[in-house]
């Protein structure tokens, strides 16, 4: 039935219901005379008549009999899957999919718990996201929302608060010359191969993390990057947290001086934003 609107629906359900179109119309908050209408547009995209009105009664016809037996359970899951979708937006239940890359550092593990203390009717899941996609799992919906590192410019994206700014480390094998440095400027990195991250991760990303002018090779997890670097096959900037975490005796971490620091943001899909992905932004930030 091309064009057939859900007020049609609903109003020959009424009327099947009261079998008057003056209780009808009170039950649907409209004029007798609006109940007629529907009826009658309803019943000419069907091309038959569902009612039968004389001045003593009103009666289904045969075919309106049949019609509200079909009708009424499909309209009962229709209004039964709206009312859920609205639910699962609005509210602060069911499930959040809570991705992060490289590190789940203390500020975030306090921003979940936070969350779970004020919506403990939602379960949250934390899954570790590759080093080498920090979009990816959030685009295929394998998370609903993400806490990656800065940059993010993604049009598909939306970028949540940022937080959690880092001095920036390199890390590097004990048998590097840096290795015994207190420190090391921006312009002494240059001179090392960084390890980056490989596709998918975009291009500006993984030059913001490993500059184009001295490129090694290319890593997809974290942990990939660290054992190449314990390997010296080259070095790669991190963060001081994340350093700390992954602390191991092959590799040094040297603070640099001079590099912007290392930013977190929480990232999700301009499609998925829900009441409870918007919550957990606010325990990100502190604010609820």
């Amino acid at each position: 039935m091309p064009g057939v609107e859900i007020r049609e629906l609903e109003c020959f359900l009424v009327l099947a219901e009261e079998l008057h179109f003056g209780r009808a119309g009170e039950r649907m908050y409209v004029s007798q005379s609006r109940v007629s209408q529907l009826l009658r547009s309803l019943e000419d995209r069907i091309g038959a008549r569902l009612v039968e009105r004389t001045s003593r009664r009103v009666r289904l016809t045969p075919l309106g009999e049949r019609f509200l037996v079909g009708l009424r359970p499909a309209y009962e899951a229709l209004r039964s899957t709206v009312e859920e979708a609205r639910a699962e937006a609005r509210g602060v239940g069911g499930r959040l999919r809570i991705g992060f890359q490289g590190t789940a550092d203390a500020r975030l593990m306090r921003a979940i718990a936070r969350f779970q203390e004020l919506h403990p009717a939602c379960v949250t899941e934390i899954v570790e996201i590759p080093f080498a996609d920090p979009f990816g799992a959030v685009r295929r919906g394998e998370v609903d929302t993400a806490i990656v590192l800065l940059p993010v410019a993604e049009p598909d994206l939306v970028l949540g608060p940022v937080f959690s700014r880092e001095r920036q480390t390199i890390a590097v094998s004990v048998r590097h010359p840096f290795a015994d440095r207190a420190s090391l400027a921006a312009a002494e990195i240059a001179t090392a191969p960084l390890i980056p991250a490989g596709p998918p991760a975009p291009a500006y990303w993984r030059e913001a993390h490993a500059p184009s002018a001295a490129v090694g090779p290319a890593v997809r997890t974290l942990q990939e990057g660290l054992t190449l670097v314990a390997a010296d096959r080259g070095a790669m900037l991190l963060c001081r947290p994340t350093a700390d975490y992954h602390g191991r005796r092959d590799v040094v971490f040297v603070p640099v001086e001079g590099v912007p620091d290392s930013v977190l943001g929480m990232v999700w899909h301009r499609d998925g934003e829900t009441e409870r992905v918007r919550a957990f932004g606010r325990a990100v930030t502190g604010s609820g």
